[in-house]
């Protein structure tokens, strides 16, 4: 969809297993984890994944907290994504 972000916030070994098409992907665990996302465009729509739900709920609310609107949670995460059959594409480094 135009103008919606989409992130995975799973961790590189996580990643290897196939990724939602167009993810940008910001690793959870990384150190500089809440400056990247201080980073980034308040105005746009986020919609946030992981692996089954957790760090993507709580960095909504991060999200929030900094003053961005439009942020939403794929519930149940990449894994109940993939389970349903929804498309998956390798993760190729980008």
């Amino acid at each position: 969809r135009s103008g919606v972000v989409l992130i995975d916030l799973r961790t590189p070994d996580e990643v290897k297993k196939g990724i939602i098409k167009n993810a940008t992907i910001i690793d959870y665990f990384r150190k500089d984890f809440e400056e990247v996302i201080a980073k980034l465009d308040p105005n746009k729509t986020y919609l946030l994944y992981c692996a089954s739900g957790g760090r993507s709920g709580e960095t909504l609310t991060l999200m929030k907290e900094k003053g961005f609107k439009n942020v939403y949670d794929l519930k149940n995460g990449f894994a109940t994504w993939k389970a349903e059959g929804k498309p998956v594409q390798p993760y190729t480094g980008k």
